[in-house]
């Protein structure tokens, strides 16, 4: 069983996906001896759990880093790459300080250690056995981004009504300072028409 686990746990391969563990030999078929070579080969049938991840999946995970062109988030056994443009709709800021992404418009705030769902839209797995393989994702649909995010996104369809109020709220916040700038360009104005 050690031989076994060596030689395929923590391996990547293309049909199978990431092989995390061998639960168990189920079968150990007739050995073969190769002249020359003192070991004995064994055909095997053995029970192993894989991570396989396939495109369109929805998957959740950990923001493990963030950098200024994304994030990426652990998913298992592998980490995929979120690029900034992915993340949301909104334009996004990198701040180097905290390590976060910021929203321009939303204030939507991502950091390491994020609870996030997302999308695979590119799985790129290695077949050399090593344990390389690189996953694509998204955030940029309908209920993907930070489980927070898609909580509030919920309770937005739910109760549409407490956020219309918010929002005529904020509708009338921006129509005062708009007033504000209005009144202070034509008081401005007048006072360059004063001077000439």
């Amino acid at each position: 069983m050690d031989i076994i686990r060596r030689e395929y746990e923590d391996k990547i391969t293309g049909n199978l996906g990431y092989i995390i563990t061998v639960i168990e030999v189920v079968d150990i078929g007739v050995g073969k001896l190769i002249p020359g070579d003192g070991a004995a080969y064994h055909n095997i049938t053995c029970k192993i759990l894989v991570f396989k991840p396939d495109l369109h999946e929805i998957v959740e995970g950990e923001v493990v880093e963030v950098v200024d062109f994304g994030i990426f988030i652990r998913l298992g056994p592998l980490d995929g790459l979120c690029h900034v443009s992915q993340v949301t709709d909104d334009f996004i800021t990198f701040n180097a300080k905290n390590a976060s992404l910021l929203g321009k418009e939303t204030g939507k705030v991502l950091t390491a250690g994020d609870h996030v769902r997302s999308r695979i839209v590119a799985v790129s797995i290695g077949t050399g056995g090593s344990r390389s393989g690189k996953l694509g994702l998204t955030m940029r649909q309908p209920f993907l981004g930070k489980i927070e995010w898609i909580a509030e996104e919920i309770d937005k369809h739910l109760h549409p009504e407490k956020y219309e109020k918010k929002k005529e709220e904020g509708a009338e916040e921006k129509e005062e300072r708009r007033e504000k700038r209005g009144a202070a360009a034509a008081k401005k104005q007048r006072k360059r028409k004063g001077r000439k």
